[in-house]
């Protein structure tokens, strides 16, 4: 296996990842179907603990 003989500075590593940086974008969040959040795609809505109209976890509200 190759192993580098030098170390490769800080510069010369960021310039060989900057393309990675255009990909660093918002990610896109879809409506919740019961209580209509934002939550990310094919996750549990965090609000109402539902995924695809099945409750998979119990939410406690907060009672102020």
């Amino acid at each position: 296996m190759a192993v580098p003989k030098q170390r490769h500075n800080s510069s010369r590593t960021r310039r060989r990842r900057k393309h990675n940086e255009q990909k660093k974008t918002v990610a896109t969040t879809v409506q919740c179907e019961s209580c209509d959040a934002q939550h990310l795609p094919h996750r549990l809505c965090d609000a109402c603990g539902m995924y695809r109209g099945v409750q998979y976890k119990e939410v406690v509200q907060k009672v102020s």
